[in-house]
């Protein structure tokens, strides 16, 4: 079979576009390849992880998402071929197309840590990117101890969400009365726990005031859920213990264990790492060296393929120096429309507005967030007319209610049907 435009995947960024695609031209034949059944508000996780959002909620049936005019093909991809314009369904089908828009997602690599795939959603080891409901039974279930929180060293989407499930486990165990049992410690392989400022500086005003323990310079090698225990490789030299822990205290100890570092704990949350789908990273669309290598190869600002003209991509897959949000969707979006019909018209003309815009809504507790908007550059970029109104880099109630209210509509009403 063949069609004008073929889009891989069918989750914020293929609907988006799709939407947006048909609003401008009803006319075009477009197919959307995916084989999920159901489509998630993924951002509301974070709020279900922590008691105060409704997994149903999150959830709606793919095909009643899939715009009007677009035919969607539910089936998994097994192969891409740029060279001859062709897509290979699991069942061997071929799907041709005249231009393709890759947009696929990432997914869970369990195989990069030892031990993960063993013990996921269970022995007290979670995860909002996997089942925020039991994330939220771990929470409920915890009496004291050692609560451990991961970052791992791959890209990830919402890069702030493991933080934000912290923070508001934090909040949700001071109502307890176990908090001042526990030590609660952030490990991650990075330097700092956000790259940003001024919203870096008030999430470190965040961590103090909460008590939280960092240690930066860890990537997480190994866990034997067992027996709770988490391995680490400190992936920098340092000589002192200031410059690799935040707030350290004795009461919660590193061990080396056979190389590496181990610690204990009574509960873990992780994100796992993550990479673009094997066909991806198998395929000619995929950067073949180089530190962004498996991610869809386009120029950062068009949004184009570099190597393919009639193709394009956006979303967590493509190898963009920005945080994978579905924020940065809704920029993206609008400039590999206008292109796919500047290529359709063949006037040799390109958009190229994409800045790296992404936001990452950082709950810091029940009732309060931080709204972090930022680009390529790695400066603040807020929204000028939100600006007018709030100082988005404090922790506000507003942002809250926008968070777990605002953003769920507008994400189902007006994003998805190309809108927003």
């Amino acid at each position: 079979m063949k069609h004008q435009i073929v889009i891989i995947g069918a989750g914020t960024a293929g609907i988006t576009v799709a939407a947006q695609l048909l609003l401008k031209d009803k006319n075009l034949d477009i197919a959307i390849i995916d084989p999920a059944s159901k489509h998630y508000y993924q951002p509301a996780w974070t709020l279900v992880g922590a008691g105060t959002f409704n997994y149903k909620d999150t959830e709606r049936n793919m095909g009643d998402l899939i715009p009007k005019g677009a035919q969607w093909i539910q089936e998994y991809v097994a192969a891409v071929n740029p060279d001859n314009n062709e897509v290979v369904l699991k069942d061997g089908t071929k799907v041709f197309y005249d231009y393709l828009v890759a947009c696929p997602g990432v997914k869970y690599d369990y195989s990069q840590i030892e031990g993960l795939e063993e013990t996921m959603n269970k022995n007290q080891v979670c995860s909002n990117y996997v089942d925020p409901d039991y994330t939220w039974e771990v929470l409920q279930e915890f009496k004291g101890g050692n609560a451990i929180f991961t970052q791992p060293a791959t890209p990830i989407k919402c890069g702030g969400a493991p933080q934000k499930i912290m923070y508001l486990a934090d909040d949700y165990w001071r109502k307890q009365g176990v908090r001042e049992k526990s030590d609660i410690v952030f490990l991650t392989p990075g330097s700092v726990i956000f790259g940003v400022e001024p919203f870096k500086s008030t999430l470190m005003k965040v961590v103090d005031r909460k008590g939280l323990q960092l240690r930066f310079f860890h990537r997480i090698k190994k866990i034997d859920g067992e027996n709770k225990r988490v391995y680490f490789d400190i992936v920098k030299e340092y000589d002192k213990i200031s410059a690799v822990c935040y707030n350290y205290r004795d009461t919660e100890k590193e061990e080396v264990v056979e190389g590496h570092a181990m610690i204990e704990f009574d509960m873990l949350h992780l994100a796992p790492p993550q990479a673009a789908p094997d066909f991806i990273q198998e395929s000619q669309l995929a950067v073949q060296d180089g530190p962004t290598k498996g991610w869809i190869e386009v120029d950062i600002n068009t949004l184009k393929h570099k190597r393919y003209p009639n193709v394009f991509a956006l979303g967590d897959a493509a190898a963009l120096p920005t945080a994978k949000t579905g924020a940065a969707v809704r920029k993206q979006a609008p400039v590999v429309v206008e292109n796919l019909f500047h290529a359709i018209a063949n006037d040799g003309k390109l958009n190229n507005d994409y800045q790296g815009y992404s936001s990452c809504p950082l709950v810091t507790g029940y009732g309060k967030m931080v709204l972090a908007e930022f680009n390529y550059e790695g400066e603040r970029d807020s929204d000028p007319m939100l600006s007018k109104f709030f100082d988005t880099s404090k922790e506000l109630y507003p942002m809250w209610v926008l968070k777990k209210y605002g953003l769920p509509f507008m994400y189902w009403n007006m994003m998805l049907k190309g809108r927003a």
